[in-house]
Formats: C-alpha cells, structure tokens, sequence
C-alpha cells in the first residue's frame, strides 16, 4: 500500500485535503468518489521510512491487539455505528501493526467486501475460526453476538494460557540460574582449582576427576556442541514435517505424566468452547466439526475428529460418533447427548467447556507441585555433586600437612 496526498470537494462544495493508502492512484480515487468527494489532485507521498522502520521493530500482533480488537469492534457494532467507521477508529487507536492489518480491512469493506472476506486476506492474523464466526454472522445478522462471543472467547483464551505460562515461570527462572551457573564453574572456576590441585600433585577423587573431564571437553570441544545443538534445530523441524513422526510424537506426549493429561485437559477444553460457539453462531455441524479439526493443532485429536465428522456425515448423532472415539472421556458424548436432545447444544457445550477448563487448571496445579520439588531435589544433587567435587581434594590436601 502506497500513501497519496489528495486534494477533493466535498458535497457542499468545500474544499478538503488529506492522506489516503492505496494500491494506486486509481483505487484511491475510487475511495474518494465512494464518499461522495469530487478529486481534483491525488499526488504520491512517497513511503514513510520512520513508520516503516518502527512497524518492522513493532513489527508482532499479539493475543492483546487481537483480543482488543475483537471486543473494541464488538462494542461499537452493537452500539449501532457503521462498520467502516468503528473501522476507522479503530485503526486510528491500534498499535502499528495493527493499525495497518485495520487499515488494510478498512479499505476492503469500503470496497464493497464483506467483513469476513476481508480478515480472510490475513490469516496469520485471524484464523479460520475467527473468518467462519464472522462470516456466519453476517449472513445471519447477528455480527454484534457473533463478536461478542469471539471476544470473550479470545480473553478466555488469554486468561488460560497466561495461567501455564505463569505457572512455568518460576521453574523456568530456577533452571535457566542452574544451567548458569553450572557453566561459569565448569568453564571458568574448575580450570583455575584444577591449576592449584596440579601444583600441589593432590590425588584426585572419582568425581572430580569426572568434572574435570566435563570442564576440558567444554572449553576445548566447545564447538562440537554448537555443531550437535545446529544440527537438532534443523533436524527436528524436517522430522516434525513428517504425518507419521508427528502422531508418533503427539501418542508418546500424551502418555507423559501430569503433562499429558494437561495437554488433553486443554485440547478439550478447545475443543468444546470453539465447537460451541460455532454451533450457536448458526455453523453447520458437519463444517463446525471440520472447522475445529484444523484449528486443534493434534494429530491424534484432528484423526479423532475426522472420523467424528465422517459419522455425522452419515447421518448419527454427534454424540454416538464422540462415543465410538476414545480420545474423548464419556462425559462429553453424554452431556453432548443431552444438548442435542433438549435443542441446547451451544450451551451444554460451553458448560462442558467450562468443566474442562476446571480440569486443566487442576492440571496445571499438579504439573507446579510436582515440578517444585523435582527441580529442589537435582538442584540438591547437583550442588552437593559440585561441592564434593571441589571440597575433597582440598580436605586430601589438608590431611597431607
């Protein structure tokens, strides 16, 4: 997109200047004439290098802008102002990223475009959900709900993700220190003590000299461990590449304890708030299943799913096709079975969300009372293992005198 400054009058004759982004001259007369203005000049600004270069350091849309987005859009929609002008405001409030991400979709809509087309045009921005919820309600004319929804899903989302990363930070934080430290005394602190116990010709005990062979391999070999770790990144990647690999790692994940029923605890609880808010935005169920097997981001659960989906297909409730899968626990066909029956899925969905939601955070309870005193206890044996190391060849030394 280009910047152009342009000169125009409006309907009552008066004369107005201004910026406008396009892709070219035409496009931003075609933007003028739609509101009503009659160009006289439209003049090339040239690019903007300092807000060019702060959007490239800024450069990241986060789950806030999003989340803000969402409920700011909602708000104004509901309040009944016009969708290129909660647009526009918008665009002038959001961060520079996305701002032009805003601006973009703007100029889109004043196109003629739906809303839904064109948040379509940055999907590394919104993902398919968020396009398929916005598209269903305006073909139902309930946007104002539909995003409504999304926002309080989208905080929902931010609020869950913030208690794991919360809950990882202080390990974290204690094993980052250990690595730490662990290499300023096997790089810099044992090669000087070594020095001294040579002086000195100590008998070295069987740990030290365990450490002493760790020290020499990382100061002199310390390359062959940047080459091994290289070679990980870009091996890992191209093994991840693979369907079969991936399941493979996805099965073993969540046979993990404490972690695995985390990961699933969290995969449901995806699962049935996005499936609800899809079915109460009026998605069918066939592509509200489809929609979500994409958006799981699990092999074993996206297989799950495409059988589900192929039983619905068929004709067979929604809740004898979750039965005849076992990556979902029974409660979920059960309450689903009611839901269907009473005509109330939405809801019985988002309670079963809520219920899975519960469950994780119990799981993520557990994961920090279990990792706590795992990291004290290596903690432990690996300073008392740094300790004996250093302290017996000078308590040898000492009983020599």
């Amino acid at each position: 997109m280009q910047k152009f400054k342009y000169k125009a009058k409006d309907d009552q004759g008066k004369t107005i200047t201004g910026l406008i982004e396009a892709a070219d001259p035409k496009e931003a007369a075609k933007i003028l004439q739609s509101k009503k203005l009659v160009v006289i000049s439209i003049i090339s600004k040239g690019p903007d290098l300092i807000t060019e270069a702060r959007a490239g350091i800024l450069g990241r849309i986060g789950a806030s802008d999003k989340v803000n987005f969402t409920r700011q859009l909602a708000t104004m929609v509901t309040a009944g102002l016009p969708l290129t002008n909660s647009l526009t405001i918008l665009e002038s409030q959001a961060s520079p990223a996305m701002g032009k991400v805003v601006g973009d979709i703007l100029r889109a809509v004043e196109s003629g475009e739906s809303l839904g087309s064109a948040l379509e045009k940055h999907p590394k921005v919104f993902d398919q959900v968020y396009i398929s919820l916005v598209r269903a309600g305006e073909s139902a004319g309930v946007l104002d709900n539909v995003l409504t929804r999304l926002a309080e899903n989208l905080e929902k989302q931010r609020e869950f993700m913030s208690e794991i990363k919360g809950a990882m930070i202080y390990p974290a934080i204690v094993v980052s220190g250990m690595v730490v430290v662990g290499a300023i005394m096997i790089l810099f602190v044992i090669p000087k003590l070594m020095a001294i116990y040579d002086e000195f010709q100590a008998e070295l005990p069987m740990p030290t000299k365990i450490l002493l062979g760790v020290s020499k391999l990382a100061t002199n070999f310390w390359w062959l461990g940047v080459i091994f770790l290289a070679g990980v990144a870009f091996v890992i990647p191209q093994l991840m590449r693979s369907p079969a690999v991936k399941i493979q790692y996805d099965r073993i994940f969540f046979r993990l304890p404490i972690i695995g029923n985390l990961r699933r605890q969290i995969m449901l609880t995806e699962f049935t708030r996005t499936l609800g808010i899809l079915v109460g935005a009026g998605v069918l169920i066939v592509d509200a299943l489809e929609i979500v097997r994409r958006s799981l981001g699990s092999p074993l659960y996206e297989q799950a799913m495409a059988r589900v989906g192929q039983s619905v297909q068929k004709g067979f409730p929604l809740a004898t096709a979750l039965a005849e899968t076992e990556m979902f626990p029974p409660i979920l066909p059960q309450m689903v079975s009611v839901g269907e029956e009473t005509g109330k899925l939405d809801e019985v969905l988002s309670k079963v969300s809520n219920y899975f939601g519960q469950e994780s955070e119990q799981a993520i309870k557990g994961l920090t009372s279990a990792i706590e005193p795992l990291i004290m206890i290596a903690l432990g044996v690996g300073v008392g293992f740094l300790v004996i190391a250093i302290i017996l060849p000078i308590y040898n030394l000492t009983s020599q005198f």
